[in-house]
């Protein structure tokens, strides 16, 4: 077949584990003294893209603790835009008054480094850094959103681009590529009823086209030689070494939507497949379509090749801590990933069933 499966790391499965619960956070020792007060403010009933505002921060502060980040940038994926920014416009502290209160709470150079990261141009900040601006030491001159020169510290630029990673792998969707077409250079000339017209929230929900490209390329600049070495790189992309073109960003996610639509035909798998192959060669980097082909080589019998695809999908949800494909919840395909995997390996009631109506009876029996 040579598709680019990969295999299982037992330590990043047993962090992602752990993080299945939906109480997780109430367990973390850091930032659970900030979860009450976070959600007193009413997160969990604002409307936020693919969500709740408080879906969004949750699963934010997620991909930062399954990728090690420490204290201060789990701290900040919690708090990201709790002082609003140019985009959102959820304030839930008001930094006129207020500030001092999240300081007590979290400390004092954490409390700053949420407020640099509300306050800071993130449009000129992921422009720069995805045109190769990160000046030789590390550090990144911006403006705030205000227009104020300012000029962000290696360590504070490497804080930010994790985040920034894991803020788009858990919001960004079809709807966003229509109403936020080409971000971060989003046409301003264009009417916002252009954009209204183009998707009706939330749309068909198909994966982004081409955000993926885009994180892909801020972890890249992780690799700068000021920065890699000043936090935990995160596990996607080969440890943020191995590049995503954008077409093939783009030709995957259609592929891949293409058999999710049914487009393609399911009652001979053969084009199916091979179609679901082609995405995964082109972008190895996701779950989705190579849990898609598991199930797919399941339903052909071919156990031994679903079990390498169901392993693969598996790190990758592992590796993210969010879905890509956000019809379902992260913890939902890795679920059902881990019941493919278990049909492609077990024999006896685990093995998956030849019979439709023995699908009811599946029930994850093994710990992978």
């Amino acid at each position: 077949m040579n598709l680019p499966f990969q295999a299982l790391n037992p330590d990043l499965f047993t962090r992602a584990q752990a993080l299945l619960d939906d109480e997780w956070l109430t367990k973390d020792a850091d930032l659970a003294p900030v979860l009450p007060t976070v959600l007193a403010r009413g997160v969990g009933q604002d409307w936020h893209k693919a969500g709740t505002f408080r879906h969004h921060l949750v699963g934010v502060a997620r991909s930062l603790a399954l990728w090690q980040q420490p204290r201060h940038v789990r701290l900040l994926g919690l708090l990201h835009s709790v002082y609003g920014n140019a985009f959102v416009d959820l304030v839930k502290f008001d930094a006129a008054t207020e500030r001092s209160r999240l300081q007590a709470l979290v400390g004092q150079a954490e409390e700053e480094l949420v407020y640099l990261f509300c306050t800071a141009s993130r449009r000129e900040f992921v422009q720069k850094v995805l045109a190769g601006q990160i000046q030789a030491d590390g550090s990144l001159p911006l403006h705030t959103n205000q227009g104020e020169a300012i000029t962000l510290a290696p360590d504070v630029v490497a804080a930010f681009i994790i985040v920034s990673m894991a803020d788009t792998i858990e919001q960004w969707f079809s709807w966003q590529d229509d109403i936020y077409s080409r971000f971060p250079d989003t046409d301003t000339t264009r009417q916002q009823p252009v954009h209204w017209m183009a998707s009706l929230w939330p749309g068909p929900m198909r994966p982004s086209g081409r955000m993926l490209h885009q994180i892909n390329r801020l972890g890249l600049a992780l690799q700068h030689p000021a920065l890699k070495d000043r936090l935990p790189m995160p596990p996607v992309f080969n440890a943020c070494t191995a590049p995503l073109g954008a077409s093939d960003d783009a030709a995957a996610a259609s592929l891949y939507w293409s058999v999710i639509q049914q487009d393609q035909p399911l009652v001979d798998l053969d084009v199916a497949t091979g179609v679901l192959e082609q995405a995964v060669r082109l972008n190895p980097w996701v779950g989705e379509p190579q849990m898609v082909l598991a199930q797919l080589y399941l339903s052909a019998g071919r156990r031994e090749d679903a079990a390498r695809a169901a392993t693969s999908a598996l790190q990758a949800f592992c590796s993210w801590g969010n879905a890509w494909d956000k019809r379902v919840q992260w913890d939902a395909w890795v679920a059902w990933t881990r019941i493919l995997l278990q049909g492609a390996t077990a024999d006896g009631p685990g093995a998956w069933p030849e019979r439709l109506d023995k699908l009811n009876n599946l029930a994850l029996r093994e710990a992978a």
